[in-house]
């Protein structure tokens, strides 16, 4: 079974596409290859919800501006929901609810990640993190470079909301008409939240299930024995253990679908094909992370992307590891893995 899609066409900048009756959908642009983020208004009982945001640019509010006064004018709005901490998704949103002065609602991990991470002096690029890189493989220049890179967070978030609504597992959240169950998965991030409405059938997945690409599976340096994949993989299956396969899902990004069990198979498969990758290296000879980025990721990456291919071929080593798939063997000043 093939997915299937139920709209052809994407919304136009500064345009909404109704997606099911008081649910619509927009997009973001952003400025990296994924270049775009989904946005969705949900009917509320005076007003519509809002769900994520963008990141926090020029181009972006241009955007939201465009949105306020084109289709979404005269409409009031009752609230922003945060479904995870990443830019794309929660960098407007201190400026959005004091904007629209609206509260934010998101999971306890969501909000505390996003207060850690905005924080100006946080030491993301201390001798400890550089030497993380180092001891994993990644030549010195590139270990500083990498390390910095966490301060391009407080460029793309506004100031955090003083306060937030929690949301979380189990929940039942009421939005106008329609009543959500919450779900939240980590993996890709911590305590992502999720809507599964039974009486409608559709589910914002966030980006914990997106069509065409696998959400991003990182270990960062400071927690460096996490087991991200496990996690993800464990979510995928809780998710499908509650939410059926006829489901419309409406992701973080790219196009509304269905065929969500359909979907979950593919990207559990696509992560059991690099852990084959990874073994038959390993049994070679051993490997460090940074040589892993190689085997798992081809052509040319610009220190972005490294970043994010070093952190994922790390969670991918961990949940190895954590299953004996893997050892980790200590050479020289690093660590490397070999085949267990």
């Amino acid at each position: 079974m093939s997915l299937q899609f139920p709209f052809p066409a994407l919304p136009a900048a500064g345009e909404t596409l109704e997606v099911a009756p008081g649910i619509l959908w927009a997009r973001l642009s952003l400025p990296f290859r994924l270049n775009h983020v989904n946005i969705y208004f949900i009917e509320d009982d005076d007003g519509w919800a809002i769900v994520d945001t963008g990141i926090s640019n020029p181009e972006s509010r241009a955007e939201w501006q465009a949105l306020i006064d084109g289709p979404m004018a005269g409409r009031k709005f009752t609230r922003l929901i945060v479904t995870h901490h990443h830019p794309d998704h929660i960098g407007n949103a201190g400026w959005l609810c004091e904007k629209l002065d609206i509260p934010m609602a998101t999971s306890a991990g969501s909000f505390l990640s996003f207060l850690t991470l905005s924080n100006p002096s946080a030491k993301s690029d201390s001798d400890p993190y550089t030497q993380f890189y180092a001891r994993h493989g990644m030549p010195s220049e590139g270990a500083k470079l990498v390390s910095t890179l966490g301060h391009g967070y407080l460029r793309m978030v506004s100031t955090p909301p003083d306060s937030y609504l929690r949301l979380h597992q189990g929940m039942d959240l009421r939005i106008g008409g329609r009543n959500f169950q919450v779900l939240t998965g980590d993996g890709h991030s911590l305590e992502q939240v999720m809507l599964y409405s039974p009486s409608d059938n559709l589910f914002l997945a966030a980006d914990q299930v997106i069509e065409r690409i696998s959400p991003n599976i990182s270990v960062f340096a400071s927690e460096p024995a996490a087991d991200p994949l496990g996690l993800y993989l464990t979510s995928l299956g809780q998710i499908c253990d509650t939410v059926p396969e006829d489901v419309l899902v409406l992701s973080g990004h790219h196009r509304p679908f269905y065929g969500l069990h359909q979907r979950r198979a593919e990207l559990a498969g696509h992560h059991a094909e690099r852990c084959e990758v990874i073994a038959e290296a390993c049994g070679a000879t051993p490997q460090s992370v940074n040589d892993l980025v190689s085997v798992m990721f081809k052509g040319k990456l610009d220190a972005h992307e490294v970043s994010f291919a070093f952190s994922e071929a790390l969670a991918h080593a961990n949940y190895m590891a954590a299953k004996g798939d893997l050892n980790w063997i200590e050479e020289g000043h690093g660590l490397k893995l070999i085949r267990a």
